[in-house]
């Protein structure tokens, strides 16, 4: 598809020709210290709800509820800033208020308290991510998008891969100094998760310049979402029925543990999965450039409709593997790669998309209709996954990938 022509603006649109600036470099290193501290405890977040007694959909409904909600707010906030004309003040506050509260998952005693925590967290994720998004959107060429937003990503995946290998490392050698507890090493980690968070929240403060203008005239709200272009709302449609398949990829995690631990023990099953966590990240962290240099030169709705094609077939292959008890830790890691990917294409193509389909003015808000929209289906994948994996979990992921191909097809066909 090709890519529509950037409309003319004045002020803020426009973006200086060197696409690798400061801000890009900030952003990617803010997110990679944000993503350090999160995805560290997410990753032993599992295995801390399976020691808390909690049941398998107790993660699909903390994982669904929190992404709803941060969804939730998104498209108020996009809004907002599009009124205002800021956006840098919402960001840091966003990833401080994020950082501090995964560390409160070491003062839980139930899987609720969890889910308190992850909600808030959310929703100051959710009410930073598309005031971030214009921020890079304006930072760079529009035809260097995809490959500012790749770039964005794969900063953002490198700390989604060290957390891992962080809890993976910790949790054993903890376990091994304290002989309380069995909950005990998973509350360190929380803790010390909130340092990079913290950490995040300075970087954009100290290095990142927001682009600032004439206080543009946005409609009101109701007003502004009906101005957003009509191919942008059909491709808004196929981006929802994937995401209504497409589940918290931390029940990867939970699948794997228990597969698992028959014959490695909880413990060891924790790291294992952790571990795959990692692989699950690592290809994520890869795939986020060259998918987004490639978008800038072919168009990205193919490339995204094959992103999304392939997360139908992880999806399957991930109900086979579970349903028959498979612990091969080969075949587990071949499925998280799987995953790694298709959240790769995913993170960079939506968002550049976006950019191109929204015009200026009303970009904000444009990020925030799509974080509705993921939000929405993220909560619908999680809980219903979640659920019918108690029954079979080949029931669940199957009704998973039937969404993701139905989100390929139509996404393939917006023109």
């Amino acid at each position: 598809m090709s890519q529509p022509e950037p409309l003319p603006h004045a002020g803020p649109e426009q973006a200086p020709q060197r696409w690798l600036n400061r801000n890009v470099w900030a952003l990617a290193v803010t997110s990679l210290l944000s993503d350090l501290g999160h995805e560290t405890a997410t990753a032993a977040l599992p295995s801390f709800l399976a020691a808390l007694g909690a049941p398998p959909v107790a993660l699909g409904a903390i994982e669904g509820i929190a992404d709803a909600a941060s969804s939730s707010v998104k498209l108020l906030t996009g809004w907002i800033s599009d009124r205002v004309g800021r956006r840098k003040p919402f960001v840091v506050a966003g990833y401080l208020v994020t950082g501090i509260s995964t560390g409160a998952y070491a003062l839980a005693n139930s899987w609720v308290a969890i889910l308190g925590a992850r909600t808030a967290g959310w929703i100051s994720r959710g009410a930073r991510g598309p005031l971030r998004d214009v921020i890079l959107t304006q930072s760079v060429p529009a035809e260097a998008r995809g490959r500012a937003f790749g770039f964005h990503r794969a900063g953002d995946t490198v700390g989604a891969v060290l957390g891992p290998l962080f809890a993976a490392a910790a949790l054993p050698w903890l376990a091994s100094r304290f002989d309380g507890h069995p909950t005990d090493p998973f509350r360190w980690v929380f803790l010390l998760s909130i340092v990079p968070g913290i950490l995040s929240g300075l970087v954009v403060w100290a290095f990142v310049t927001e682009r600032t203008g004439t206080k543009p005239n946005v409609p009101r709200f109701l007003a502004t979402i009906r101005g957003l272009p009509r191919t942008f709302r059909r491709y808004l449609v196929g981006v929802g029925i994937f995401g209504a398949g497409d589940f918290a990829h931390t029940l990867l995690i939970m699948g794997a543990a228990h597969v698992l631990a028959p014959s490695r023990g909880p413990v060891n099953a924790a790291a294992i999965g952790a571990l795959l966590f990692v692989v699950h990240n690592v290809v994520y962290a890869v795939t986020p450039f060259p998918v987004g240099w490639l978008s800038d030169r072919v168009g990205r709705r193919g490339l995204l409709a094959l992103g999304y094609a392939v997360g139908a077939a992880m999806a399957i292959s991930a109900g086979v593997v579970f349903a028959r008890g498979i612990a091969d830790v080969g075949v587990l890691a071949g499925v998280f790669a799987l995953a790694g990917f298709v959240a790769g294409v995913e993170d960079t193509l939506e968002g550049a998309a976006t950019a191109d389909f929204a015009p200026a003015e009303t970009r904000g808000t444009a990020f925030g209709v799509l974080g509705l929209v993921n939000g929405a289906g993220d909560l619908a994948s999680s809980l219903i996954v979640g659920a019918l994996w108690l029954a079979n979990p080949l029931l669940g992921f199957g009704y998973a990938a039937l969404m993701m191909a139905a989100g390929a097809v139509l996404v393939y066909r917006v023109r």
